[in-house]
C-alpha cells in the first residue's frame, strides 16, 4: 500500500478529513510512527512478565460495609425541587 493510500485509509478509519497540506505533513509523521513501531517490535520481551499496573498495589478501594442511609429530609434539604418526598426533575420522556 502506498503512503498516500495508507494515509487515506487511516483517515477513513478514523473518520478524519485532511487538507492537502495536512496530508503532506501527516505523511511524514505517519512514516516516523511506523518506523518507531517496527523498532519496538524488534525488542525481545519473551521473558518479561506482563503488567496490569506499573506499580504493585493490591486493592485501593475501601471495604464494602453496610451503613445507615441519611435521613430523607437531610438528603432533600438542598434539592432545587422536590415533591412528595422525592427529587423533582424535568420530564425527559414524553
Amino acid at each position: 500500500m502506498t503512503d498516500e493510500k495508507l494515509i487515506n485509509h487511516m483517515a477513513a478509519l478514523a473518520r478524519l478529513k485532511f487538507s492537502d497540506e495536512e496530508r503532506k505533513n501527516f505523511g511524514g509523521q505517519f512514516s516516523r510512527i511506523l518506523e518507531y513501531v517496527e523498532k519496538i517490535k524488534s525488542v525481545d520481551v519473551g521473558n518479561v512478565t506482563p503488567l496490569v499496573h506499573t506499580y504493585e498495589q493490591d486493592n485501593i478501594f475501601r471495604p464494602d460495609e453496610n451503613t445507615p442511609s441519611l435521613p430523607r429530609e437531610q438528603v432533600l434539604a438542598n434539592a432545587p425541587a422536590k415533591e412528595n418526598g422525592f427529587f423533582k426533575v424535568p420530564r425527559v420522556i414524553e
